[in-house]
């Protein structure tokens, strides 16, 4: 018993220091440049901001000062981050170059997701239950997609890209990880037109897809219709392996 009274109080303690900024926007673009997030699809009409690092990171000699980034941008938020609209356009900026907040962020289903970083000070980026166009291109961050319908257009340099396709899958499907590797889980009953491709590693298939595979002379690339063909599923990494699930 006290043990569970213990961590009711460590849960309410943790929910009083979250912190949380909305923006009125269910369509449109959401172009995200932050070190590491969590973004997840929901139904409402706001874009929704919460992290749980300010309260731990405040530093008593701030009082009454604001944070601003080399473009000249101010927390606006209260939560290390700059939030801008313009247009159609939401624009996020991370303030913190060495200590990116662990923002999670709730993002309407018509909305566009974009997300570019290039600092060293990288961490993950993960998207769950989205049905959103998402976009990624990144140096330093390794890319996580659980539930997702697509269109993805992924790229990480240094990173590795982990990804589960729901089965609404959209078109097109294409996943890039030039140091890291790729592994994509994908319905059995998908039907897609795929290519795959590595150029020091290994490619590895669930052997019970139904896949046509075409001939190629090119020993780095791997291309086939699963299930008669339809989508295109483009995956590629130069120096890790490729690997392709079946759910």
């Amino acid at each position: 018993m006290k043990k569970l009274v213990v961590i009711l109080l460590v849960l309410i303690a943790a929910g009083a220091h979250a912190q949380t900024y909305k923006v009125a926007k269910s369509t449109g673009r959401l172009e995200l440049h932050l070190g590491r997030a969590t973004i997840e699809g929901h139904n409402g009409n706001e874009i929704i901001f919460t992290t749980r690092d300010g309260e731990k990171e405040k530093d008593p000699r701030s009082e009454g000062l604001t944070s601003i980034n080399s473009l000249g941008l101010k927390d606006n938020t209260g939560l290390g981050l700059n939030v801008s609209e313009k247009g159609d356009i939401v624009s996020v900026y991370n303030l913190k170059k060495n200590n990116s907040p662990d923002v999670k962020i709730l993002v309407p289903k018509g909305m566009i997701v974009a997300v570019e970083h290039s600092s060293t000070n990288g961490g993950d980026i993960n998207f769950r239950n989205m049905e959103n166009e998402i976009e990624v291109s990144v140096q330093y961050n390794s890319v996580e997609l659980d539930n997702v319908t697509g269109p993805l257009t992924i790229r990480t340099i240094y990173g590795h890209v982990e990804a589960s396709i729901a089965a609404n899958v959209k078109d097109p499907i294409s996943i890039v990880s030039v140091y890291g590797y790729a592994d994509v889980t994908i319905p059995a009953a998908t039907k897609a037109n795929l290519k795959m491709d590595t150029s020091y590693g290994e490619i590895l298939v669930d052997p019970n897809f139904n896949i046509d595979f075409e001939s190629s002379r090119d020993g780095d690339r791997v291309a086939g219709k699963l299930n008669g063909g339809g989508v295109n599923i483009d995956i590629s990494c130069n120096y890790g392996k490729v690997y392709l699930r079946k759910k």
